[in-house]
């Protein structure tokens, strides 16, 4: 069901004069008795749909459930559909837009990769923001490739990339868009904590991200240079985060609506000071987000005024969950990752908990646990945020695996002290009362109590015998070692769980395979079938 909501601002704003006479505000998300009639005329209305998604994060899964949606949009009589909307207009006279802010890709395995790719232009996205994950991929071959063959334009002005490198000329600032004889700007902008959120690869040497302050500078530019061109109806694609953007939209003129992503939130509706704010002419400027994982689709619409600014705004967010994956679309897929290989069967599951990044996850355990039995280490640690979806009730197999852990890292055997081992747990703890990144650490192996103030008070190590040792988390030892199955990006620092160093000397053995392999050969063994439930490992106390 589609979730309308309209809101009028009720707060004056000092950038314009009231008008002696009031503008009808009628079924407006803006108030324009806020505005002179002569900035703010009605005349030559431009009706726009913009179809928008965001952090899809590979699932293929849902990437098959959007195309059917995208489709729908194509052949939608939007007029219908949203007659409360686009009213004393024809269907003609809407233009409909498809864009992404980013992070539809992630992890490095190249044929996911190329799924992802094809996803943007299968439904047909004018363009995609460049996200962090986009760089999972590791060779810059390989993601060149995969840009210069795609329809879908990747945006991101705030990146400087290496002379001579194959990304050289790939990303571009923005693009100009001209529907019904209407031109709309395109803008795109990746997000400034790249480094932070993505393992240092062959891709990330050849790139240089500018920090939010350059970026926004960088913004205001190019929304410059296209009103110049005469371009007055201006579209960012962000991947910098939603309070980020809000800070952006302070600090700039003439964006009229932002697609934000990064910090996967859900924004319904049109609400003042939530996503309707005003530049600092005193413009509106609408900024929306899909949430995460492909879970939401939106579809924003909007109508300009013959200056190219908004009079009217409708955001609506749809569960892509009801949606069917169309079998051709499905076996297209598969083509490309071959048939998926069916590895056990779940009889009772629970769904994913509501702060995945703070909270213990029975399907994290699983692919934890993969990962201590398959090594045969002493221990397991996994970041939260490595896990992306759920086990879900019938058949397992390889692509759901996938769809879980996504990411493809190479697995290692690491030696660390147990200080090391305290260490990284605190720094997940710390994410607690926040529920940001990085996140707790799974385990296997062990067991850990920590509070809601992000202080770690009781760990124990469990032995291959099933019996339990205390480890003193205030005086952890130095000496004493336990082999650990991890992967690299938390070998190498990734979120700072451990230092950044590209060759720790913590490492005893690399293998060429990932966790999600683990998993399968794993799950095949466990008695079947299986039941997904927390055993209580993690536990946070007031």
């Amino acid at each position: 069901m589609i979730n309308t909501t309209y809101v009028k601002p009720t707060t004056q704003y000092n950038n314009y004069q009231e008008p002696a006479k009031p503008i009808q505000a009628g079924n407006s998300a803006i108030d324009k008795s806020k505005y002179t009639k002569s900035i703010y005329n009605d005349s030559g209305i431009i009706h726009t749909s913009w179809f928008y998604v965001n952090d899809i994060h590979g699932k293929m899964t849902k990437m098959e459930r959007i195309y059917k949606m995208s489709q729908d949009f194509d052949n939608a009589s939007l007029t219908k559909q949203h007659n409360d909307f686009f009213t004393n207009t024809t269907d003609d006279n809407i233009n409909k837009f498809k864009v992404a802010s980013g992070d539809i890709s992630i992890g490095s395995n190249y044929n996911n990769n190329v799924v992802a790719s094809k996803f943007l232009d299968w439904c047909g996205f004018t363009a995609s923001a460049l996200g962090n994950h986009e760089m999972d991929i590791v060779e810059p071959d390989n993601l060149a490739g995969l840009l210069k063959n795609s329809k879908c334009k990747m945006l991101a002005l705030n990146i400087e990339v290496q002379k001579g490198s194959p990304l050289e000329g790939r990303f571009e600032k923005s693009i100009i868009v001209e529907k019904n004889g209407e031109k709309f700007g395109l803008i795109g902008i990746a997000p400034s904590d790249m480094f932070d959120r993505v393992k240092m690869n062959n891709s990330m040497q050849n790139v240089k991200v500018d920090n939010l302050e350059e970026t926004t500078k960088l913004v205001q530019q190019e929304v410059d240079k296209l009103k110049e061109q005469g371009i007055n109806k201006i579209i960012l694609l962000s991947h910098s985060g939603l309070e980020n953007d809000k800070n952006l939209v302070k600090q700039t003129d003439g964006i009229d609506i932002i697609f934000s992503a990064h910090t996967h939130e859900l924004v319904k509706g049109i609400e003042e000071g939530k996503n309707l704010l005003f530049s600092k002419s005193g413009e509106p400027v609408i900024l929306t987000e899909a949430g995460k994982n492909g879970e939401y689709v939106g579809i924003l619409n909007v109508d300009f005024n013959k200056d190219g600014i908004i009079t009217k705004a409708q955001n609506n967010v749809i569960s892509t969950e009801p949606y069917n994956r169309p079998l051709y679309v499905k076996d297209s897929v598969e083509k490309i990752i071959g048939k998926p290989e069916t590895v056990g069967r779940v009889a009772k599951t629970v769904p994913l908990p509501k702060n995945i990044l703070i909270e213990e996850n029975p399907h994290g355990n699983i692919i934890v646990d993969a990962m201590r039995n398959e090594l045969g280490t002493d221990i397991a640690l996994l970041n939260a945020g490595n896990i992306r979806g759920a086990f879900t009730l019938g058949d397992v197999d390889s692509r759901l695996v996938s769809d879980i852990t996504p990411f493809e890292d190479k697995m290692m055997i690491l030696n660390l002290t147990e200080k090391q081992i305290v260490d990284a747990i605190k720094v997940g703890c710390k994410s607690i009362p926040t529920n940001s990144k990085p996140g707790i650490l799974f385990v296997s192996g062990m067991k850990y109590t920590c509070n809601k103030q992000g202080e770690l008070l009781d760990l124990e190590y469990i032995d291959k015998q099933g019996q339990s040792h205390k480890i003193d988390v205030n005086n952890p030892s130095n000496d004493k070692k336990y082999t650990v199955a991890a992967d690299d990006f938390f070998a190498m620092g990734g979120d700072n769980y451990l230092p950044t160093n590209p060759n720790p000397d913590f490492v005893l053995q690399t293998f060429d395979l990932d966790k999600n392999k683990l998993a399968c050969d794993y799950i095949k063994k466990l008695e079947q079938p299986m039941e997904i439930k927390c055993d209580g490992r993690i536990k946070i106390v007031d």
